[in-house]
């Protein structure tokens, strides 16, 4: 698998902590069934102005990684070539292999983890998308977010081929095994670091334990994810109790109080880099499973913006992008 840290960032310098933002831009489709190589419409990305409009308040320049149906369709070109061309966000590739031509591979839960494909599937499809960007943005992308955080034994020598110098696809402590994805339950530091000899910035996603039993860790988590434990709403008592919890850094399933709660469990063990990610669908009431209506709209915009006043505002947070912390950052 890729990424095998080789010299993790030295953040003793930053006087403060930094965020940056990552949305996962794609086509809706329906998360509980198989993929469906016909679904790409796009419409969601008419919907991110909501959240720029937050962005512009704090100056923030998110990052949207997109993909291939995001990328050569004209209705989600428009709007974002607009802000890119605006200077109000970065662009980078999100690789959806069931969308993205070749289409060699079966439609299947299996292959829809980039890094599951063959070394020829996972290069062609990333060439084809990495080209599509380049021919209706005009620039060449060079930040990478595997679809589905699906990254294989393959993915760093196809980066490095195709010229990426920027990765976002690890999710610390935690494990798509049992989905068919990779297991990055070994890799419980928040911290970017650098691999394939230096030359590509990993910046992985911010999640972490948090509570009184936090040290306790994957396996702790591991044993209260059996089915009777569950049924017994163990993880839910624990969470309550402050006790033990895995948070991600996202507004999607996470409520303001536990965003907080982690990051000040995170500037606790020194880590002073922060990635806030969600997907584009989200905006979109009724595409993704986390915003189903226009009040569950509002609540989750509403998060964003008291979450951002927090970071910045109650611990002094500032706000950067993927790019400029590698350009800030020397090997």
């Amino acid at each position: 698998m890729l990424n095998k840290p080789k010299k993790y960032l030295d953040t003793s310098e930053l006087k403060q902590p930094v965020l940056m933002i990552i949305i996962d831009t794609e086509e809706e489709f329906n998360w509980s069934e198989p993929f469906d190589r016909r679904e790409t419409s796009v419409k969601n990305i008419a919907h991110q102005e909501k959240a720029q409009k937050i962005f512009a308040k704090y100056g923030i320049k998110p990052t949207y990684v997109i993909d291939y149906p995001v990328a050569n369709q004209a209705e989600s070109i428009q709007p974002l070539k607009k802000l890119y061309d605006n200077g109000q966000c970065d662009i980078g590739a999100h690789l959806h292999p069931w969308v993205t031509p070749p289409f060699t591979e079966d439609v299947n839960n299996y292959n829809s983890f980039p890094g599951n494909l063959t070394y020829e599937q996972e290069y062609e499809k990333l060439k084809i998308l990495t080209g599509t960007i380049t021919k209706n943005f005009g620039f060449n992308p060079t930040i990478y977010k595997a679809g589905r955080y699906g990254v294989g034994k393959n993915t760093t020598a196809i980066l490095k081929k195709i010229g990426y110098t920027i990765d976002c696809s690890v999710v610390p402590n935690t494990d798509f095994s049992q989905h068919e994805g990779p297991n990055f339950s070994q890799k419980n530091n928040c911290t970017p670091y650098w691999f394939a000899e230096n030359t590509i910035l990993e910046v992985p996603l911010s999640v972490d334990y948090v509570g009184l039993l936090s040290r306790s860790g994957n396996k702790l988590y591991e044993s209260i994810q059996q089915n009777m434990l569950i049924k017994l709403k163990i993880p839910g008592v624990l969470s309550r109790l402050g006790l033990f919890e895995r948070i991600r850094l996202s507004p999607e399933g996470h409520t303001l109080n536990e965003l907080k709660r982690l990051t000040l469990s995170m500037i606790n063990q020194d880590y002073k880099i922060f990635c806030l990610t969600y997907h584009s669908s989200t905006l979109m009431p009724g595409a993704s499973p986390y915003v189903r209506n226009t009040n569950e709209l509002d609540a989750f915009l509403q998060t964003i913006e008291q979450y951002l006043q927090f970071f910045n505002q109650e611990i002094n947070g500032t706000f950067t992008t993927l790019t400029s912390l590698k350009g800030t950052i020397n090997v």
